[in-house]
């Protein structure tokens, strides 16, 4: 008995470990710089770090978020031309067509716009929530499957995406910006949930 409890034992220790390592083999990652979705995010991230800041979040808010919804529409498009999902692709040009929209709404306030107010507090947030995107999204499990890495990034993307548009509510004062921020924040966590379901039913 007490032998075949040992090579029961050794069986099912062989078996997980057979497991593990066909897990192993079959993820195969690719380096961030080689990567043409992160080489997206990092142009955005890139875009934002080398805003001048004026500490009014009436400013900074759309400057910021108009940077952020392109760096979105460039990732999306990437996906259109060279995705295979077409779920993911239908949910690029909706997604596209949504910050496209927003992008004009965003600049036509901000023309009407000038500082007359200064939350450092504020521009705090925003290079938190910048700096966090960044560590974030230089740690995820990215393949070189365009697919797969869109839905992964744009999570991260939307986010921040959803912090930033948190922290305008908390420190702006523009009704017109903070309708804004509320529709991103509702838009953008039903569409993570949707990036979240895809990445689940393909096992990726």
């Amino acid at each position: 008995m007490k032998n075949t409890l040992f090579v029961l034992g050794c069986s099912i220790v062989l078996a997980l470990t057979a497991c593990e390592k066909e897990d192993a083999t079959d993820l195969v990652l690719q380096s961030h710089d080689n990567n043409r979705m992160m080489d997206s995010m990092h142009a955005m991230m890139d875009r934002m770090h080398g805003m001048t800041m004026t500490n009014d979040p009436e400013i900074d808010f759309p400057r910021m978020m108009i940077m952020h919804h392109q760096g979105a529409i460039n990732m999306g498009n990437v996906q259109i031309q060279d995705g295979e999902n077409d779920s993911l692709k239908r949910f690029s040009r909706k997604m596209i067509t949504a910050q496209q929209m927003e992008i004009q709404e965003l600049s036509t306030i901000l023309t009407g716009q000038t500082v007359n107010n200064s939350v450092p507090a504020f521009t705090m947030e925003q290079m938190d929530h910048m700096m966090k995107m960044d560590q974030i999204a230089d740690i995820q499990l990215i393949t070189g499957n365009i697919d797969n890495d869109f839905a992964t990034l744009m999570i991260q993307h939307h986010n921040s995406a959803i912090e930033n548009s948190e922290a305008y509510l908390m420190y702006g004062n523009n009704e017109a910006l903070k309708t804004i921020a509320r529709k991103m924040i509702e838009d953008q966590k039903e569409e993570i949930k949707e990036l979240s379901d895809w990445l689940k039913t393909n096992k990726r």
